[in-house]
This record gives C-alpha cells, sequence and structure tokens, in this order.
C-alpha cells in the first residue's frame, strides 16, 4: 500500500507535505478510536452458511473479515503496480486490474466496518478501520495518478503499443 502512489502524491502533486499527511493520520485515528463501538461479545466465525453474507452482516470476527482480504489486496496491488513500472503491464491492463479489485473493496470496507465491533480491542477496531479509509484514499490517489500524472507513473515513453492510453 502506498508503495508507488505516496511519492507521487508528495513530489508531483504537491497537496500535502509528509508531516501535514501524518497529523491528518493521527486526527483521523483519535476521531476512528473514539468512535469504535464497544465489545458485546459473539462475532465467531459462523461453523455452516455463508461467510460472505455473515461477514457483510457483521457476524464474524473482525480477524477473519480484515487480515485475509487486507494480505491478498495488497499483494494484487503491489504485482500490478510493480508490473506496470517494470512496462509488462500496459495501462488498460492496470485499469482493469483496478476495476476488478473494485467491487471486493466496496464488500471489505462495509464488512469490516459492521464486524469491528466484534472484537474486545478497541485499538484493533479502530486501526481496521482507519485502513479500510487508507485503502479507499489509495484507491483515490490511483485514480488521480492514471488520469492526470500517467506519463510520470507508466513510462510512457518506452510504451509503444499502449502510448494512446498515456494522455
Amino acid at each position: 500500500m502506498f508503495i508507488y502512489s505516496l511519492p507521487l502524491f508528495f513530489s508531483a502533486m504537491g497537496l500535502a507535505g509528509p508531516l501535514e499527511l501524518l497529523l491528518i493520520l493521527l486526527a483521523l485515528f483519535a476521531v476512528l478510536y473514539i468512535s469504535a463501538p464497544i465489545y458485546e461479545g459473539g462475532g465467531l466465525r459462523p461453523s455452516g452458511g455463508n461467510f460472505l453474507f455473515a461477514a457483510w452482516s457483521g457476524h464474524v470476527a473482525l480477524m477473519w473479515v480484515f487480515w485475509p482480504f487486507f494480505l491478498l489486496l495488497n499483494v494484487g496491488l503491489y504485482a500490478a503496480d510493480t508490473l506496470a513500472k517494470m512496462g509488462m503491464l500496459t495501462v488498460s491492463s492496470w485499469d482493469d486490474v483496478h476495476l476488478m479489485f473494485m467491487l471486493p473493496i466496496i464488500w471489505w470496507a462495509v464488512a469490516v466496518w459492521r464486524c469491528s465491533a466484534n472484537t474486545p480491542l478497541k485499538l484493533a477496531a479502530a486501526v481496521a478501520r482507519l485502513m479500510t479509509v487508507l485503502v479507499l484514499f489509495e484507491y483515490g490517489l490511483k485514480l488521480a495518478i492514471r488520469i492526470d500524472y500517467p506519463r510520470i507513473f507508466f513510462g510512457c515513453e518506452e510504451l509503444l503499443l499502449d502510448y494512446g492510453s498515456c494522455f
């Protein structure tokens, strides 16, 4: 997360500096920690039935919703960004990868938000919610990179077949 997009955010976009972003992040974490739900027990992973629906409804332990998808998402996004930076993935293929991840990210964000009441640690609930907000911020950065800064990110001078996507 943020391996390729955050340096572009600081250098090319120049909307905020590292210190300003850190202060915003800390303030957001404080708000999420204060508003984190209180643990009421339960939240066990159901033995039968549909896991995706149970997670969407908020009836699964937070760790079973947050960690597996968070790790798979970051591996997938890192692989797509690395392949795009190396020139092995075209601009339109990079768009397709991010479009394919968009619906699962929405499901994951809603599931984490609803299941955050299923952990006894208020800190874990706040961190999980903060990570979902950061993933959505990362997607916003990637959209801005795709629209406004494709020549910097994709190295369009080296692309011959997909050069038209860099404008």
